[in-house]
């Protein structure tokens, strides 16, 4: 490390994101992964550095206390560094997908690290070969089973095939790029991803984005507009990931990083233009929500979008997952704590929107009279 890397950097506020906070002696590995960014010049922020509420009777208040901390994080941060490693699932962990789309809507640096960058259709033990084409357990088109991770998060991150310090190690040639390029204007411009999408004042019934796992299934425009009629009937405009967004054009190709990125581009300015964000919270391959729903719902709350979840069954996350109970703190098969807040889903969900449970008729039926009402 020399001097020069170490003031390049050290005005970089980083968010290190990740589910090592479920690991057995997950903290420990946290506090030496900053030690190690702090003594390359980083300047690191975590949700836990400041007094928590976790001694709260209200299993829900000290979720609360953990996500109003991040919140207060979050706007200090300029880089957020995520573990995306596969998490209960074929999908990296929800909540940090959560972080990255936060992150992201700020316009902070979004860098990711895996040691395994295969596609879905090689790390997913669901797929399978059906008439000579890679598909899963959802029948997804074949592009998305080319991807390693979800079109949100290749459109937003830079991903890096390697490990926690590889990733530092690339923020500090690209911080030297910036420096020689002086473009780093115009680099935090582009990443603020200023809004190309439709102007929601224009339009009298509320904009809603149904946020869903349908989006890469065969019949996913039928689907969609079925379920756009019922938010009609209820006074509501939906957009969802299967419309093109105003002023974005679609790249038809072969190529699924290029697929991916366009795909990203629709998504992203639905989430800025929308007035709410409807996302469906249900299990997605393991126990944990679709990555792509998890980051607009991250997107949606860091850009003060009006947000709602629903689920089949919104038990509580304790009762979801199996576990070896409290004596164990509650930790399931592979040695990860399962949360205890008494929220059916990971606590960034949670805290950050009303979570509705029902038949999806039921759930905007609900979400029309709560917009409707102001």
């Amino acid at each position: 490390m020399y001097r020069y890397q170490h003031d390049l950097v050290s005005k970089e506020a980083l968010y290190i994101a990740g589910p090592e906070c479920f690991y057995t002696y997950g903290y420990d590995a946290l506090a030496a992964m900053r030690a190690r960014a702090e003594a390359l010049g980083f300047c690191v922020t975590l949700p836990n550095d400041d007094p928590l509420d976790l001694d709260n009777a209200n299993l829900q208040k000290r979720a609360d206390s953990i996500f109003a901390n991040l919140e207060e994080v979050m706007l200090k941060t300029t880089a957020i560094v995520a573990d995306l490693e596969a998490y209960r699932g074929a999908e990296p962990d929800s909540g940090t997908i959560f972080e990255i789309g936060m992150a992201y809507a700020k316009g902070a640096k979004c860098y990711g690290y895996t040691r395994d960058k295969r596609s879905f259709g090689s790390k997913n033990l669901n797929a399978h070969l059906c008439n000579g084409k890679v598909t899963d357990e959802f029948e997804n088109c074949e592009m998305y089973q080319k991807l390693p991770f979800s079109p949100t998060i290749i459109g937003s991150t830079k991903i890096i095939e390697g490990d926690f310090d590889d990733c530092l190690k690339m923020i500090i040639c690209d911080k030297e790029e910036e420096i020689k390029l002086q473009t780093k204007e115009n680099l935090q411009e582009r990443r603020a991803g200023k809004s190309i999408g439709i102007d929601v004042r224009k339009n009298k019934a509320p904009i809603v984005y149904l946020s869903g796992v349908e989006r890469y299934q065969k019949n996913a425009k039928e689907i969609f507009e079925h379920k756009k009629q019922i938010c009609r009937k209820y006074g509501l405009t939906a957009v969802t990931p299967t419309d093109l967004a105003e002023g974005v054009k679609e790249i038809i190709t072969d190529q699924p990083y290029v697929w991916a990125a366009n795909m990203f581009e629709h998504y992203q300015n639905h989430v800025r233009a929308c007035d709410a964000i409807i996302a469906d919270l249900n299990n997605y391959r393991g126990y944990e929500v679709n990555n792509d729903v998890g980051f607009e719902c991250g997107m949606a709350f860091q850009l003060g979008k009006k947000m709602y979840g629903y689920m089949n069954h919104a038990d509580p996350l304790v009762n979801r997952i199996p576990h070896l109970g409290e004596p164990y703190e509650f930790r399931d098969h592979t040695g990860s704590n399962v949360e205890n807040f008494d929220y059916p889903v990971n606590l960034m969900f949670g805290c950050s929107m009303d979570i509705l449970e029902g038949t999806f008729e039921e759930i905007i039926k609900k979400v029309a009279s709560d917009l409707l009402e102001k």
